[in-house]
């Protein structure tokens, strides 16, 4: 595999020509690998015995490198030039008369060859390689050992067309207006398409949306009042000298802090983009205003698009305008129910909403595919608390009376709680496999408390898979890598020559980080990941997940006894001794092939 080939050769020239080791501990003895080549392009080969040494003088790195060694046996290079000084080694007298290094050309000389050794590693097109049908893996699961699996309905069973954020943006906006009486001019703000991205932080009194890592550090730039970015000095003096929040700010367990909240579910896009919009309006007319209200208001204004059922109406109405998919959600259930697998739902959508979805994907039928429906379950109250019983509906949607003693086939129930749940259907530990596509309320609880399996539904996978393909991404990381080890190795060179050329490499690096960004976002960058670090996203999906993927239907390319393995990535301290492949999306999925039919 050529991916594969690639990583593992240029694994092996950076190990090697890295050097690794921290610089005050390395041997005298330095590989020199830049005389071997033309240390700039367009610059000439040495072609005397004098011209060639005093490249090879220029190439070599200051004594800080080597300061191992005793002194007596380290060259002069650098600093005021003095008279020859005699060396002994081994009972011999020697005079220095080595010239003074130019450690400009020595810094840009190691440079050109890395970035020789990276163009030439990675030819163009070489990692489009990633597949977005593949299920990624943070822990180890074996499907032969899954007997159950129970879905959510909104983005997991049902995936929506962003026709539907549009919808939810300007109904609610309408309601800040007419409801909450907001000013007239924040009409005149349309929806705006990829402005948010999921997993982002708001904080709620300083009116801030912005980007938080898995360390609780704001990513710098990605910081945004209203609808334009934050200068990073001021980001530092909001917050104290430092881009840190606390954990008690950051959210508690469900994403809600006392001051920031965290936004993780898809739903939750047009609600940011409207707190966005409407900070926005008040700010360019200078008209003063309480952030926490406006907070307040704009999530009341949300919440009644979900309440009034405004939502419900419009997919009901237009099925096809609005539900992606269908073909392979009934492709899914009815494959795994051909091979005696246990299926049931837990939504909090109403029965009237999720029946007319169903038969639309599925058939009218579909309640013969699953073993226990439960709907308006009040997530994630129903995994973390006994308080509600179940109560039965008919067939019309309408409440019974009696008393739940069975879940049974064909019946449909509402709220609930899991106690009873687990308790009615004896169904426990890893033989379940729950899928959802809120990392709170979806699947922390069944994880952390009950032991479920559970996978992520996570649909931005297929843009982020679409931008890693891309040559500009694959060859930009892999410079900034590589970039950013040199820039390691080399800060012992302190001379004002030297930190003039880490500067403009510094430099470089920030332009590097900035159009890798923009790439998936140009406001907030990929979901998953800051500059360098997880984001505060996506180490809770790793968390709270098993596995994670775009779509239920990725599980049509997977026999179901099929496990799935993490990768084994080295720690900080750990060497790559073994290159297995890049990533599990480097695989070819092992039944794309039936999947012709549907796709």
């Amino acid at each position: 595999m050529a991916c594969k080939k690639v990583g593992t050769t240029l694994g092996r020239a950076l190990w090697q020509n890295g050097n690794r080791t921290p610089p005050l501990s390395r041997s005298s003895k330095i590989i020199n690998f830049s005389t071997s080549r033309e240390l700039k392009s367009g610059e000439k080969k040495c072609k005397d015995q004098s011209c060639e040494s005093n490249c090879r003088s220029a190439a070599m790195p200051l004594p800080a490198a080597c300061s191992s060694t005793p002194a007596a046996q380290r060259h002069q290079v650098g600093g005021k030039k003095g008279p020859e000084e005699p060396l002994t080694v081994s009972g011999r007298s020697y005079s220095s008369t080595a010239p003074k290094a130019d450690h400009r050309t020595y810094l840009w000389a190691r440079y050109n060859e890395m970035k020789r050794l990276v163009h030439d590693l990675i030819p163009p097109s070489v990692c489009n390689l990633l597949n977005s049908s593949t299920i990624y893996a943070n822990n180890e699961v074996s499907l032969a050992e899954v007997d159950i699996y129970g879905f959510d309905y909104d983005y997991t069973l049902a995936l929506y067309s962003d026709a539907l954020n549009t919808m939810i943006y300007n109904t609610a906006r309408d309601f800040l207006i007419e409801h909450f009486k907001y000013p007239e001019g924040i009409r005149k703000y349309d929806y705006i398409p990829n402005f948010a991205a999921r997993g982002l932080h708001y904080d709620i009194q300083k009116g801030l949306l912005m980007k938080i890592d898995a360390f609780h550090y704001i990513q710098l730039g990605t910081v945004y009042r209203g609808l334009n970015p934050v200068p990073d000095e001021e980001v530092l003096r909001l917050y104290g000298g430092t881009h840190h929040v606390p954990l008690q700010q950051v959210s508690g367990f469900y994403g809600k802090g006392p001051k920031v909240k965290q936004f993780m579910d898809i739903f939750s896009i047009p609600e940011m983009t409207l707190l966005a919009v409407a900070n926005d309006f008040f700010i360019s007319n200078d008209i003063e205003y309480d952030p926490e209200h406006l907070y307040k208001d704009v999530s009341e204004a949300i919440g009644m698009v979900h309440i009034k059922g405004y939502m419900y109406k419009w997919i009901m109405q237009d099925l096809e305008k609005y539900i992606l998919g269908r073909d392979e959600t009934y492709a899914v259930l009815h494959r795994l129910v051909s091979h005696g697998k246990k299926l049931f739902l837990i939504t909090n959508s109403p029965f009237s909403f999720v029946d007319k979805g169903m038969r639309y994907m599925v058939g009218k039928d579909w309640r013969d595919f699953f073993d226990v429906v439960i709907v308006q379950a009040d997530k994630p109250h129903f995994f973390n608390d006994c308080v509600k019983p179940f109560r039965r509906l008919d067939g019309n949607g309408d409440l019974q009376w009696d008393k739940i003693n069975s879940l049974d086939k064909g019946q449909i129930y509402k709220q609930g709680n899991l106690y009873d749940f687990l308790r009615l259907t004896g169904w426990r530990g890893s033989s379940v496999l729950y899928f959802g596509d809120h990392l709170y309320s979806d699947l922390a609880d069944l994880m952390l408390r009950h032991g479920w399996r559970t996978g992520a539904i996570v649909p931005e996978l297929d843009l982020e898979t679409k931008v890693v393909n891309t040559e500009q991404y694959a060859q930009s990381l892999t410079w900034l890598q590589a970039l950013t080890g040199l820039l390691e190795r080399m800060q012992m060179h302190r001379d004002s020559q030297s930190r003039e050329v880490l500067q403009d490499w510094l430099k470089e690096r920030e332009e590097l980080r900035l159009r890798t960004k923009n790439l998936f976002n140009p406001q907030f960058g990929s979901i998953f990941r800051t500059c360098h670090n997880p984001t505060y996203f996506s180490r809770r999906l790793c968390r709270f997940s098993d596995v994670y993927m775009a779509s239920i239907s990725c599980l049509l390319n997977y026999d179901l006894s099929y496990t799935f393995y993490p990768r084994r990535t080295p720690l900080q301290h750990e060497a790559p001794l073994w290159m297995d492949q890049l990533c599990t999306g480097c695989m070819k999925t092992p039944f794309l092939e039936e999947m012709a039919h549907i796709r």
